[in-house]
């Protein structure tokens, strides 16, 4: 019998790329389907000349045909983070509803099993703490934040639709702050811009007091934890994070003292919907999956803070 078949849409991104390493090592075949618009190609510079990988550019809005048997998908293609999916507010709505349309329907001809990366941004600015996934949410669908929230939202919707009418095998996984190698600089979320303020000595920008709380996962660990749920047989959504919570002034004044930076923190106003806390029960994954994070994040900074150094020496 031959390899395993999977895609990966989305798979120039930051979270696409290491799922692609990671399937590969699991000794699967691995298509990345990217239309580069927030993804980055030197992301899978690595995997190019390996004959168990092939990169496809394409738009997944569009209709979508990859020849031959697939037995995975996994549809990461969405902007993720405030300053992309605020840039790009038509083509995030697109992406999740057209996109997961498009790739559900692909599943279904091929059938394949789907896993749908959601987000802890379905939650909104919750009204509980910390968040399971049995809660509905607090979003507000009419503000700039909403976009992603309900372009999400309705991800999950169409997914458990496809499921339930058509029989396809689905997955949803909801991801919380993840962090490492790969990210972008001008990424727009916390620890990059951080980083790269500290790194050069700038002023390192804090919306709101600091007080607002995130909890942040190595990206070794949420790969691990998206593989785990790959291949079990729970269809309800599943979060994938670090319980570990910590405010983001704690957060800045760390970047800033592993960086050994001299960067005053100076504040700016909170942006619009900006949730004020942000925290994954995970007893699911642990009961579930067996799966909890293992990468302590003093470690995961200082990988991810050499990996920013070199890409500066670059420059």
């Amino acid at each position: 019998m031959g390899k395993q078949t999977a895609v990966i849409t989305g798979g120039a991104g930051f979270l696409g790329s290491h799922l692609a390493d990671r399937l590969i090592k699991e000794g699967l075949k691995v298509i990345c389907i990217d239309n580069l618009i927030t993804g980055n190609i030197d992301n899978l510079a690595h995997l190019f000349g390996n004959e168990d990988f092939q990169f496809i550019k394409h738009d997944v809005t569009n209709y979508i045909h990859v020849p031959g048997e697939i037995d995975y998908i996994l549809h990461f293609a969405s902007p993720a983070s405030p300053i992309d999916y605020l840039k790009l507010p038509i083509q995030t709505l697109k992406v999740g509803s057209l996109g997961t349309h498009k790739v559900l329907g692909l599943a279904k001809e091929k059938n394949a099993r789907f896993l749908l990366a959601s987000t802890s941004e379905v939650y909104g600015d919750p009204a509980i703490h910390p968040q399971k996934e049995d809660y509905w949410g607090n979003v507000n669908p009419i503000g700039p934040r909403g976009v992603y929230d309900e372009a999400k939202r309705f991800a999950e919707a169409i997914t458990m639709a496809y499921h339930r009418y058509h029989g396809v095998e689905t997955r949803i996984v909801r991801i919380f702050n993840t962090y490492g190698p790969r990210m972008r600089l001008n990424d727009g979320r916390a620890l990059p811009a951080f980083v790269s303020q500290a790194l050069n000595n700038e002023d390192i920008t804090v919306f709101g007091d600091g007080s607002q709380t995130r909890s942040f996962c190595y990206v070794s660990d949420l790969v691990d934890g998206i593989f785990r749920l790959l291949m079990s047989d729970e269809v309800n959504p599943v979060n994938i994070g670090n319980p570990e919570e910590i405010t983001i002034m704690q957060f800045a004044e760390e970047v800033r003292k592993l960086t050994g930076s001299k960067s005053k923190i100076i504040t700016k106003p909170l942006p619009e919907d900006d949730p004020k806390v942000r925290q994954p029960d995970i007893s699911k994954a642990r009961a579930v999956l067996g799966w909890e994070p293992k990468v302590d994040r003093s470690e995961g900074l200082r990988t991810t803070l050499d990996y920013f150094q070199n890409k500066l020496n670059r420059k």
